[in-house]
């Protein structure tokens, strides 16, 4: 269950008609085509790319969107990892390369993930500020390794960011929220700071004024999307192998939070987008 799969239900991000939903899904191959030689009949994979309809029990996929799963990632954990755990890498190794001893800003620090960066951050020595949109969500950012975490609802957390760093600032914020916070992550950031815009919870952002909001500290603004930073499956696999190797030597850690059958989609659809859940779903056939 991902955020992304509101988006393509409600229209946000269009897509041709009739079509399933669903990117990202774990199980057992049960076929493979005649041309297919990197997969065996029984491997355990996983998938978190177009063509839509991971909602489902049995369906068709190209060879080229899965990657094999190693033993001891069960399909549970396997299909809460791809699109938050690829997400993860590419936003702290690529679009941001986050180096030991920095500080840096994450929106939604409570969402799955949010919950994958500063376990992965802290893995490589890094600190991160988190913020939440309740006071619920305090004790599971804090329990994944967040430095400090600000309700955002309740707080200024741009004031709180400047005072955490002694009015420095940070290099980065990740805003998976987007309207609401957006202004206040640019406030946070450094000079030469960078502002990485990934998702819409809040709803999507208005225009950027460049000469007012980017202009007076030379900021840096990025509109990353997975499929720019694994574009084939060569890339994907190892990306997916940096997570699996990380779950498996235990530098991070994947509680799931909550459990639907498929049927019960819409009532998923409808707990995400109030903000319900405080970790990783997954439907299960």
């Amino acid at each position: 269950l991902n955020y992304i799969d509101t988006y393509h239900r409600s229209g946000l991000y269009p897509i041709k008609l009739p079509s399933g939903i669903g990117l990202e899904a774990a199980g057992k191959i049960d076929e493979v085509g005649s041309n297919v030689s990197e997969f065996n009949k029984g491997d355990n994979i996983a998938y978190a790319s177009v063509p839509l309809g991971a909602y489902a029990q049995q369906r068709i996929i190209p060879a080229k969107i899965a990657v094999k799963v190693p033993d001891g990632i069960s399909h549970e954990l396997a299909a809460t990892l791809m699109t938050k755990g690829l997400t993860t890498n590419y936003l702290l190794t690529k679009t941001y390369k986050l180096k030991a001893g920095e500080t840096v800003l994450f929106h939604a620090a409570a969402g799955g993930v949010g919950q994958i960066f500063a376990q992965w951050a802290n893995s490589i020595g890094a600190k991160v500020i988190g913020t939440v949109g309740s006071d619920d969500k305090i004790k599971i950012a804090e329990e994944n390794g967040y430095s400090h975490v600000i309700n955002y609802t309740k707080d200024n957390f741009a004031k709180e960011v400047m005072k955490i760093t002694n009015n420095k600032g940070v290099p980065a914020v990740f805003d998976g929220v987007g309207k609401k916070t957006f202004h206040g992550s640019l406030e946070c950031l450094s000079t030469r700071g960078m502002m990485i815009s990934f998702g819409n919870a809040s709803g999507p952002l208005d225009p950027v004024n460049v000469p007012k909001e980017i202009q007076p500290k030379s900021l840096f603004f990025t509109r990353p999307t997975i499929g720019h930073y694994f574009t084939n499956r060569e890339e994907i696999q190892k990306g997916a192998d940096e997570i699996f190797n990380k779950i498996k030597f235990g530098m991070i850690k994947i509680k799931i939070f909550k459990e639907y059958e498929l049927n019960e989609a819409k009532q998923a659809h409808q707990d995400l987008e109030s903000r319900k859940l405080k970790g990783p779903a997954i439907l299960v056939p």
